[in-house]
């Protein structure tokens, strides 16, 4: 399985990267993305690429990388979405540790060697990166405030800076031990993106509460010179993405109040929302007061962010007490099996 691992890390017995595609649109960012895998200072042991139910993807990316030592194609063996496709490349991947990019993403060459450099300490479980966007327009929208990077998935103003503990990583830039998913179960179905649908997200969040239930000791870090460059297309850009995404956060974050309860599932959100949000708005405002562009709009998006997300929140909250909505945690290996042969 772990047939290139002559040239894994040092400080750990390899690292697999997933990346998960979906669309053909997206064919040359998944070029750069397996590129900058390949270009790493700290080799990786393989670079999975897992295909979500797209025959036509899946049979070209299978040509494309059908020479190309330590590159493997291979069929989300799950339901239909990101989380299911996750869990495919981890039950099919060797390495100890196991790392994930986003498809429209591009990791700095010292990527993996921080990641490594987290996993020296064995209670570590988790160590994600800082993710940076590329803005299709060339530059960020005035009004877009840096708060809400997340909207774009992107690391956002107000988490701490250097390598610090955290409750969660950010799914697009992440690394986890294979015993986290021993220990926890995989990601969750039912909760995160399925293509280009409603963009909920949460599943990373999910994933690592229940990691630290299951092991209490467990440490989850984030280390801000694990860097990658994602993409923001101009669609996310506008006003109109954003409010639709923040509803979301707030629909997935009901979602994931409802299993693991409030205290945990919104203990970060608290801070974020009683101390780096206001400071956020009372910034625009001040921008504003002197004549800076955008400063009355980013005041006036962080106030409709929080008010959208609140309202997904408090309409997810009545579904999931009605049960409405459900999703559920796999076994990794339990739903992949014959996975080997999908790209055949």
């Amino acid at each position: 399985m772990s047939g290139s691992g002559h040239h894994g890390g040092r400080t750990v017995a390899g690292i697999s990267v997933v990346i998960c595609v979906y669309t053909e649109d997206r064919w040359e960012d998944i070029l750069a993305a397996v590129a900058s895998v390949r270009a790493q200072s700290l080799a990786a042991l393989e670079t999975l690429l897992v295909v979500d139910h797209n025959a036509s993807l899946l049979d070209r990316l299978a040509k494309e990388y059908k020479e190309t030592e330590g590159v493997r194609v291979l069929a989300n063996a799950g339901p239909r979405g990101l989380s299911a496709g996750r869990n495919t490349g981890i039950a099919a991947s060797g390495g100890e540790i196991i790392a994930f990019l986003d498809d429209d993403a591009v990791a700095e060459r010292d990527w993996l060697r921080h990641f490594a450099e987290g996993y020296t300490d064995p209670k570590v479980f988790a160590v994600g990166g800082r993710t940076m966007p590329i803005w299709e327009s060339r530059r960020r929208p005035a009004w877009f405030p840096e708060e809400f990077d997340w909207v774009v998935g992107c690391t956002y103003k107000g988490l701490p800076a250097g390598r610090v503990r955290v409750r969660n990583v950010l799914g697009g830039n992440a690394s986890f031990r294979r015993t986290a998913f021993e220990a926890a179960g995989g990601f969750a179905t039912g909760i995160g993106r399925d293509g280009d649908k409603r963009p909920l997200g949460c599943e990373e969040t999910e994933l690592c509460i229940r990691l630290t239930r299951a092991r209490p000791d467990a440490i989850l870090l984030i280390d801000d010179r694990a860097v990658i460059h994602h993409r923001v297309p101009a669609a996310r850009e506008r006003f109109h993405y954003f409010r639709t995404r923040t509803y979301a956060e707030g629909l997935s974050k009901a979602l994931v109040a409802r299993s693991v309860g409030a205290d945990k599932g919104l203990e970060s959100e608290r801070r974020y929302a009683t101390r780096v949000l206001p400071a956020g708005v009372g910034r625009g405002l001040r921008d504003a007061l002197l004549a800076r562009p955008g400063g009355a709009g980013r005041a006036g998006a962080i106030v409709a962010g929080v008010v959208t997300a609140a309202g997904g929140y408090v309409l997810g909250s009545v579904r999931a007490r009605g049960a409405g909505a459900t999703f559920s945690v796999v076994e990794i290996g339990k739903e992949a099996d014959g996975e080997e042969g999908a790209a055949a």
